[in-house]
C-alpha cells in the first residue's frame, strides 16, 4: 500500500486536479480522474464510457416494467462527464425519438451553461472558489472529451442556486403515494429539484409547457450521491418549511 497522506489544499477543484497530475507525472504514478486533455483522455474517456452502463440499465428496468422510453432527461454535470456519457447513449440508442435533456449546475459554477451561453463553440472555464453546497458539482472546466455531446445534443441547460437541489432532497426523503425514500446528497438529487420547482410554481408554466412537461411526460432522473456529509444531509432535509 502506498502511505502517502491525503494533501488538502486552497486550490479549486480544476487547479488541484492539475496538481495532481504533476504529482502523478513526477513520482511515476497514474492519475484516475474523468476529465480529459490532449494528452491524458484514455481514462477519462473510458469513465464516461463506464456511465453508460447507468442509462442501459435505466432504460431495461423501464422495458421490463412496462414504462415508456423517457420523454425527458435531467442530468446533473459538473465537469460534464456523466452526463455526456448519459447523454451520447440515449441518443444512440433512442434515435427515433431521443428524449428532451437538460443539463442541470450549480449556479455559481455552471460551466456547461457558461459554455453555451457564450456561442462559441469551445468549453470557457469558471475560475475562483466558487461556493455550492453541491460539491460533487463544484468544478469550473467542461470535460473536453464529453463537451461536444452536450453542446450538440442536449435540448435546454439550468443554473440552479442551492436551495433547487435542497427542495429535491426533501422530496426523495418524503415521498407520496407509497414511493420508497431515497436518500440523495446535495449532488445528486438537484434534476428532481428542478423538475419539481417546474412543474409546481406558477411563473414556471410557459417554461413547463415549451419544455413539453405535462402529463405525458416521462421523466428519467438519477441520484448519484447518498448522504456523503450525513450531518448537513439530515439539516436540510429536516428543514421544514424552507424553500
Amino acid at each position: 500500500m502506498n502511505d502517502t497522506p491525503v494533501e488538502v489544499t486552497e486550490l479549486n477543484y480544476d487547479d488541484a486536479v492539475r496538481l495532481a497530475a504533476k504529482w502523478a507525472k513526477e513520482n511515476g504514478q497514474t492519475l484516475v480522474q474523468d476529465t480529459g486533455t490532449a494528452e491524458y483522455a484514455k481514462i477519462p474517456r473510458d469513465i464516461a464510457l463506464g456511465y453508460t452502463t447507468m442509462a442501459s440499465e435505466a432504460l431495461e428496468q423501464m422495458r421490463v416494467q412496462g414504462e415508456a422510453a423517457p420523454t425527458h432527461v435531467f442530468l446533473q454535470a459538473g465537469v460534464g462527464s456523466m452526463a455526456g456519457g448519459v447523454l451520447a447513449y440515449l441518443e444512440q440508442k433512442l434515435t427515433a425519438n431521443p428524449p428532451y435533456t437538460v443539463i442541470v449546475e450549480p449556479d455559481t459554477v455552471a460551466c456547461i451553461f457558461e459554455s453555451v451561453k457564450t456561442g462559441g463553440g469551445n468549453p470557457v472555464a469558471v475560475g475562483g472558489n466558487p461556493e455550492t453546497i453541491m460539491a460533487g458539482l463544484n468544478c469550473g472546466e467542461p470535460n473536453p472529451l464529453t463537451w461536444p455531446v452536450l453542446r450538440d445534443f442536449a435540448s435546454c441547460y439550468g443554473a440552479c442556486p442551492d436551495w433547487v437541489t435542497e427542495l429535491g432532497m426533501r422530496t426523495l426523503a418524503y415521498p407520496h403515494n407509497g414511493d420508497g425514500k431515497v436518500i440523495a446528497g446535495e449532488s445528486g438529487a438537484v434534476g428532481l429539484g428542478l423538475l419539481v420547482h417546474l412543474c409546481l410554481a406558477p411563473e414556471m408554466h410557459a417554461e413547463r409547457q415549451r419544455m413539453g412537461l405535462d402529463e405525458n411526460a416521462t421523466v428519467l432522473l438519477f441520484s448519484t450521491e447518498g448522504d456523503t456529509d450525513p450531518e448537513a444531509y439530515r439539516r436540510i432535509v429536516e428543514a421544514a418549511g424552507s424553500k
